[in-house]
């Protein structure tokens, strides 16, 4: 992996100078057994996720295959139609339906 500069082995064989006033020698080891652990999850982690780029990167090549075999993107009609209805346009609707249904009423009283 590019980047890292130190793997789990690395840490695991990593020696210390010993001096009079140094670290507690278990307290480093112990803190270091928790790093190499990390490290462990990390590049778990890592594979787990570029397993599943590959795999939604093919995905995506299979479900634009039909796509790109030279069919054209079309909408449905009726879908094509509702989406560029403005409020406007209903309200003429429901005035030219209220005067079919209701006109005949009112223009007979």
């Amino acid at each position: 992996m590019a980047g890292i500069k130190y793997t789990t082995k690395d840490i695991f064989e990593q020696e210390f100078k010993i001096s009079m006033r140094g670290y507690n020698k278990e307290e480093v080891d112990e803190f270091l057994d928790d790093i190499m652990k990390d490290y462990d999850v990390y590049e778990a982690k890592i594979k787990e996720l570029k397993a599943e780029i590959a795999r939604l990167k093919a995905q995506e090549k299979s479900d634009l295959a039909p796509l790109s075999a030279g069919s054209p993107i079309t909408e449905r009609p009726e879908f094509a139609r509702a989406s560029t209805a403005t409020n406007f346009d209903i309200l003429k609707r429901i005035n030219r339906l209220e005067k079919e249904v209701f006109g005949k009423q009112i223009t007979g009283d």
